[in-house]
């Protein structure tokens, strides 16, 4: 595990870069069943004859898998990734098979004018398949700690 990153360790174009998921047909079935029981992501007939032509991991595991390749191996924030706002787009399904990674680039850096302990840092996070295709992209808004010492008076 890296050190942990503050708002001053954090540039414009950055980038950063994860290890990899390996994702298959159970783990499609079961965050389904528990999470979006749809048929296209519980059952290869269905899926097959759906808008997606065969099974496809719901968005939400896919959003929840690139949260664990963006904490355990990609962006080491101190304090935790905390979301502030984004968006989100599935440009292509995910199927059993696909071997996740996850690539962050810092867009810009924002100090908060009212809080100088803190400030907000716009990422464009891609999760790529083993082919190198977007699966999922995500433009957030995280808010960011800056170092206890470097906070400034009354931090």
């Amino acid at each position: 595990m890296q050190d942990p990153l503050y708002f001053e360790d954090l540039a414009v174009g950055q980038c950063f870069a994860s290890d990899t998921h390996n994702v298959d047909t159970d783990q499609i079935k079961a965050f389904a069943a528990e999470f979006d029981p749809q048929p296209f992501h519980l059952d290869e007939e269905a899926a097959a004859r759906s808008f997606f032509g065969g099974l496809a991991a719901s968005g939400w595991h896919v959003a929840a898998l690139t949260m664990r390749l963006l904490v355990t191996s990609t962006l080491p924030i101190a304090g935790g990734i905390i979301g502030a706002g984004g968006d989100l787009s599935w440009p292509r399904p995910t199927r059993p098979g696909d071997v996740l990674r996850v690539t962050a680039e810092v867009l810009e850096i924002r100090p908060s004018r009212s809080k100088p302990d803190r400030g907000i840092v716009t990422v464009q996070v891609a999760t790529l398949n083993q082919d190198g295709d977007v699966l999922q992209a995500l433009t957030a808004r995280l808010l960011v700690f800056r170092r206890p010492d470097t906070a400034g008076p009354g931090a």
